[in-house]
């Protein structure tokens, strides 16, 4: 997975060769697409052949349906013919009428905040019944692996992002006693008890005082300076 990964320049990119990958394994499939949902929110992130986009929208619009029911759950889902399917409402009759006679759908990511599923889809009555799924089942972990991956680099930025301002802070904050020990003669404990009260004072938080003291020192604010503005 890591190679094929690496030579894609995206996440989007990784995921369409799966998709591509399913449609290319499964004879009988016509169509077949990647749902992730977000916060509640199911997105088709791609798809490959034809039909997938629109009866995975059919699932969205009404909030069920075989692929909804796969994330949600962390379990497969075969629908061997959607002609006599009487789970999810009126998803069944509209696949039906659209040539879509059965599907499959499997869980990716189960049971985290960015779970989804593979979906596939055929106008064959029992096209994925029987069949040895132990490459699509592959084919699910590795999106699983990827979309962990991508997280765990998303997760990462944000805590080096969140420290490069922690430090930014401790810069401005450190700066700043230094100022008021020269001004007033004072220790480091007695200067920042004076910018404590400050902040205090004026509801502003402390990085932000100490950072005006600074402009108004050097005419500029230090690194990473932000306009004051009143504590929420």
């Amino acid at each position: 997975m890591m190679l094929l990964l690496l030579g894609t320049d995206s996440l989007e990119g990784f995921l369409q060769l799966l998709a591509d990958g399913a449609l290319a394994l499964a004879a009988d499939a016509v169509g077949t697409g990647i749902t992730l949902e977000r916060h509640g929110r199911p997105l088709t992130v791609v798809s490959s052949g034809v039909g997938a986009l629109a009866l995975d929208e059919a699932q969205y619009g009404q909030d069920d349906g075989p692929c909804l029911q796969s994330l949600r759950r962390g379990e497969e889902v075969l629908v061997e013919d959607l002609l006599n399917e009487s789970r999810w409402g009126p998803y069944p009759a509209y696949a039906a009428a659209s040539g879509t006679r059965a599907s499959l759908s499997l869980p990716i990511a189960a049971h985290t905040h960015t779970a989804g599923a593979l979906n596939l889809y055929s106008p064959k009555p029992f096209a994925f019944t029987g069949i040895d799924l132990t490459s699509l089942r592959k084919l699910a972990e590795q999106a699983t692996g990827a979309i962990a991956l991508a997280q765990r680099i998303a997760d990462t930025r944000e805590y080096t992002a969140d420290l490069q301002h922690a430090m930014e802070s401790r810069t401005a904050i450190d700066q700043a006693i230094g100022v008021i020990m020269g001004q007033q003669r004072c220790t480091a404990e007695a200067a920042f008890a004076l910018l404590r009260k400050a902040s205090q004072h004026r509801n502003v938080k402390l990085r932000d005082i100490c950072q005006e003291l600074l402009s108004n020192i050097g005419g500029a604010p230090p690194a990473g300076g932000r306009p004051l503005r009143p504590r929420p």
